[in-house]
């Protein structure tokens, strides 16, 4: 691989790393085999749907024989194979297998179409697609006609679990396993989809080595171990579910993984009680929703020990309601598919589970803070986060002239991300930059006006955007979704109740609209790309004839 298609880290950083014991030199074929070796009729994967309970000898097996089958028709180390599976098992026997033999996943998640998989296919000269048959109504076996007829290289499609329709079933494909060369811990592992909200997706290249310390850095914080059993709720494909510590991090510590084919809680409490579950991980709409289903709930969830919330920032009163309603300790996560994690330790006080999203996995992480000309803030005060470390990328796949606005010469990754750093070193996430509002040159932070909002008694959930305003440049818009049962509620009801908690004038609601639901991106995530949309057409509508007042910010506020 080229240092242009994939940026590695200076030899100095690289030996670095060496020497500190976070990169082992492991792969992740091998570290599959040691576990099966190990312990070969422990249970390593569970699949309800599909009624398979596959051991670790099970998984490595079926690996092994698929590695085989791969190689004989042609697929090779480094080649690209774009999988997207949903929820089954047969998502971590083709990984692995294509693990074993050097060639390179390319992770879609289930709700990507034509477009995305078009891009993913063609931008990586990818020669295989994994596809489920049919999944969520949506049949891909259509999707996956159309994308070969459209993508040169594309020379096989594989579908897992039903009629494989013109192509070939991935039952079929296994072989007896050959001989074959693997790849080295410093090679890529496969290539991941960014978080941006922006354009297509970029790819972020992982190696072996900076992957697997991810999720054993992981399983030290969040105590997995052998007896610790994950429910997969979120698509396995995506960074959060995978690695934090997540389903691959379950299974270097030789525990158990629960795949749930839907997040819902009728879903997913049954197989928490039926599996023994002990540790999971959610988006904070779906940790909204169960902390509402909970208390009413006829299942026992009193396995559940630690609930992990990221993706997107959790709210300080979100957060609250966590061990109250599951009775299980939160533990906040906010990280990138790019590289830094940072969690909450289980024995944090309280409060700073609360409040903060945590400290970063690794010793070698480091972290600055800087304003808008990339010259540090001061130690509390709040800034652009920039991070490099042992398992951040250098930068994205093939994409240098991306790679020159997200990355400094000296290495360091711009996250953007907002945030500020506790006296005791957590990270404070005060937003992204873009969900910063400039109102009338007042910078408002998002999140803080959706904390303020989401501590009233009749809020479900709350997100808010800029509104394209003719006279202040934007002006604030809250989205709003009532818990189930509250009556019904006025905007001016809530701009009154932050007013009353002390929230500036300048930053209550200019307009607050009530929904049923959230735009979702694949992962679950609320879109506020889609958010910022929908208030920028509905907004000259509703705007005010005339600029309503901007008081003059206090002296002694730096603005940021």
């Amino acid at each position: 691989m080229s240092e242009r298609a994939a940026p590695v880290w200076p030899a100095e950083f690289a030996e670095r790393y060496r020497a500190a014991g976070w990169w082992r030199g492991e792969t992740f074929g091998e570290m599959l085999r040691q576990r099966a070796e190990a312990h070969p009729d422990r249970i390593a994967i569970v699949d309800p749907v599909a009624g398979s309970r596959w051991t670790y000898a099970d998984l490595d097996r079926r690996a092994d024989r698929l590695a085989a089958g791969l190689l004989s028709r042609g697929i090779a180390k480094g080649d690209k194979v774009v999988v997207q599976l949903p929820n089954i098992a047969e998502f971590f026997e083709v990984i692995f297998a294509l693990f074993r033999i050097g060639a390179l996943p390319v992770f879609a998640l289930p709700a990507h179409r034509e477009s995305e998989i078009t891009y993913f296919c063609e931008f990586t000269g990818a020669v295989a697609y994994v596809v489920a048959a049919e999944h969520g109504g949506y049949d891909y076996r259509a999707l996956a006609a159309k994308t070969r007829a459209n993508v040169t290289t594309l020379r096989h499609v594989f579908v897992a679990q039903g009629d494989p329709g013109e192509f070939e079933a991935l039952s079929e494909v296994a072989e007896e396993p050959v001989g074959y060369g693997g790849p080295r811990p410093d090679d890529l592992a496969f290539l991941q989809l960014s978080g941006g909200s922006t354009g297509v997706p970029k790819l972020i290249p992982r190696t072996h080595d900076d992957y697997i310390y991810s999720l054993w850095g992981s399983n030290e914080i969040c105590a997995v171990d052998e007896n610790s059993v994950y429910l997969c709720v979120l698509p396995a494909a995506h960074n959060f579910p995978l690695s934090s510590p997540g389903s691959l991090g379950t299974l270097y510590a030789g525990g158990r993984v629960v795949l749930c084919p839907a997040p819902a809680p009728e879903v997913a409490f049954p197989l928490i009680e039926r599996e023994g579950v002990t540790i999971t991980g959610l988006v904070p709409p779906l940790a909204l929703l169960w902390t509402e289903a909970a208390p009413g709930t006829a299942h026992d969830l009193s396995s559940l020990d630690v609930l992990l919330v990221g993706g997107a920032k959790f709210s300080e009163e979100a957060a609250r309601r966590v061990r109250p309603a599951l009775g299980c300790t939160l533990q906040q996560v906010f990280g990138m598919a790019e590289g830094l994690v940072n969690y909450t330790r289980l024995d944090d006080p309280v409060e700073t589970i609360v409040t903060t999203q945590g400290r970063p996995i690794s010793p070698d992480d480091e972290i600055l803070v800087v304003d808008d000309q990339d010259r540090e803030v001061a130690p509390g005060e709040t800034g652009h986060l920039l991070t490099r470390g042992p398992y951040t990328i250098r930068g994205y796949w093939n994409a240098p002239e991306h790679n020159a606005r997200s990355f400094t010469e000296d290495g360091f990754y711009r996250t953007g991300d907002i945030v500020r750093i506790t006296e005791s070193g957590h990270i404070v996430v005060e937003g992204r930059a873009k969900d910063q509002i400039n109102r009338g040159g007042e910078k408002i932070a998002a999140e803080e006006v959706e904390n303020h909002i989401l501590a009233h008694p009749a809020v479900h959930d709350a997100n808010v955007v800029a509104e394209p305003d003719p006279y202040l440049g934007e002006r604030v818009c809250a989205y709003v979704i009532l818990r189930s049962g509250a009556g019904p509620l006025k905007a001016v009801a809530i701009k009154r109740f932050v007013r009353e908690r002390g929230l500036a004038a300048y930053k209550v609601p200019d307009r607050v609209e009530f929904v049923d639901v959230f735009p979702q991106t694949g992962v679950g995530k609320v879109s506020k790309k889609d958010l910022r949309n929908a208030a920028a057409r509905t907004g000259a509508s509703s705007a005010p004839p005339a600029p309503s007042p901007v008081p003059a910010p206090a002296p002694a506020a730096p603005s940021h």
